[in-house]
């Protein structure tokens, strides 16, 4: 098989390839861009695993970044292991036929209990004393160990929060090189997060993501520079593009204004009790997954949120089914968001009862994707609460505003111009200019089998 790498740039889009990013400029001299249809979802879990398996959602059932638990009546996000994914992936095809191939997942979502020969993904320690502390885990559990002796920590508060950077991006970018020194595999996947974190607090606004853009050409331009000296066919990819978003829609607020809603009070705070709503939403960027636990206000709850603004689809079974996302983890409803609007998770209608997660990067507890937590309501207040941390006291890094407004890029939406279509970068001419996510896999598969 043909030694194989391929680079995942979340975010990136025709549009975004230009003056900034002069390597890729060159390197599209020589080399061939098509667009990518989004598909549904549009967001990191999902197409990844279509990339991977060639399958949609409706088949390898990742409905989103995070979803409903039915039987443990809990919204559960950001979960790890690989066999949540129920297809086959590249790599299990590739082993079937070849004994000596191997796969490198560096980073790539789902990583974890795979049989990739190789896999670094993140991992904090979550100590008894509610500190987080930064680690990734890998397999071999060696390598990890290896990986932060020769690069120091993986840097997770680089990864995603307010302090989300090119650092975790450079950190990936030289682990899979060092794995690839180390382990030669066939085929390597890299994710590469960094433009995620400009695109969706700035939107557009060439100004602010210039820097990012130049970070990131950078970065491609090591990785294409190592992988070809090793002789590897490069294919540079996105999952989605991210387009300018200007309106946060509060689903959850609108279903508990009608009574539908329920949350429980704790210390004075309130917490969404979804196994206790009569129907709730799981938002996740421009998609919003709707759980009906009484089947009795199904019509009232389409009401309620056709009426909505901002939503331009509906999708009931037939529409899921039509749109690739009928599988038993969706929503009872799947709502689309248009273009420039995005859905929040919030419920509460009185930012002083918001529940203590809210104000603070927690992936894990908040039942729906929340961006604002790349941003910082107070530098002021997270000195101290470091000072606090250094100190050696038990402190909440409670420094997350709870202003939706502030977000200025969103994805999910498959209802996008094309110059916002994610892109896929090779060095032979694809057959058509627009492909189906589905058939991203078979790209993949023919540059493994390549006889040069």
């Amino acid at each position: 098989m043909k030694k194989t790498v391929v680079i995942d740039v979340v975010g990136l889009s025709s549009n975004l390839i230009g003056e900034h990013t002069p390597f890729l400029q060159r390197y599209l001299e020589t080399h061939h861009i098509s667009h990518i249809k989004p598909m549904l979802p549009a967001v990191t879990t999902a197409v990844q695993s279509t990339y991977l398996t060639g399958k949609n959602a409706t088949e390898h059932g990742i409905v989103g970044n995070g979803w409903y638990d039915r039987t443990d009546a809990e919204v559960k996000f950001w979960k790890q292991s690989n066999k949540l994914v129920q297809q086959p992936k590249i790599w299990d095809k590739a082993k079937a036929i070849d004994p000596n191939f191997t796969c490198a997942n560096m980073f790539w979502w789902y990583n974890m209990y795979s049989n990739a020969d190789y896999s670094v993904t993140p991992r904090p320690n979550y100590l008894a004393d509610g500190r987080k502390i930064p680690d990734c885990y890998s397999a071999p559990a060696a390598l990890r160990d290896i990986l932060q002796q020769e690069l120091g920590q993986f840097p997770l508060f680089h990864y995603w929060g307010p302090g989300a950077d090119i650092k975790s991006s450079d950190w990936i970018a030289k682990a899979s090189m060092f794995t690839d020194e180390r382990y030669d595999p066939t085929l390597t996947l890299i994710y590469l997060p960094h433009l995620d974190y400009c695109l969706q607090k700035f939107g557009q606004d060439f100004s602010r993501i210039g820097k990012d853009l130049q970070e990131i050409d950078n970065l491609l331009k090591d990785l294409v520079n190592h992988y070809e000296r090793k002789g590897a066919s490069v294919i540079i990819l996105s999952e989605y593009g991210i387009v300018p978003v200007h309106r946060p829609i509060h689903l959850n607020r609108a279903l508990r204004e009608h009574g539908i809603l329920q949350v429980r009070v704790e210390r004075g705070l309130e917490l969404l009790d979804a196994g206790a709503s009569k129907a709730f939403v799981v938002a996740d960027h421009q998609v919003a997954h709707v759980y009906i636990n009484d089947p009795t206000v199904t019509q009232q709850v389409k009401e309620i949120l056709s009426s909505s603004p901002g939503i331009s689809l509906v999708l009931d079974e037939a529409g899921k089914k039509a749109y690739g996302i009928a599988h038993e983890r969706a929503g009872d409803l799947v709502l689309v968001a248009e273009a420039d609007s995005w859905f929040t998770y919030y419920f509460w209608l009185d930012d002083a009862k918001a529940p203590d997660y809210a104000r603070c990067v927690d992936i894990h507890k908040k039942p729906g994707y929340d961006p604002v937590e790349m941003f910082m309501s107070s530098k002021g207040r997270a000195a101290y609460k470091l000072l606090q941390k250094k100190a050696g006291f038990r402190y909440v890094m409670d420094v997350v505003p709870l202003d939706a407004r502030l977000i200025k890029g969103s994805h999910g939406s498959i209802n996008v111009s094309e110059a916002f279509y994610p892109v896929l970068i090779t060095d032979k001419a694809q057959p058509v200019a627009q492909l189906e996510a589905t058939e991203i896999h078979d790209v993949i598969w023919r540059t493994l089998m390549r006889d040069e």
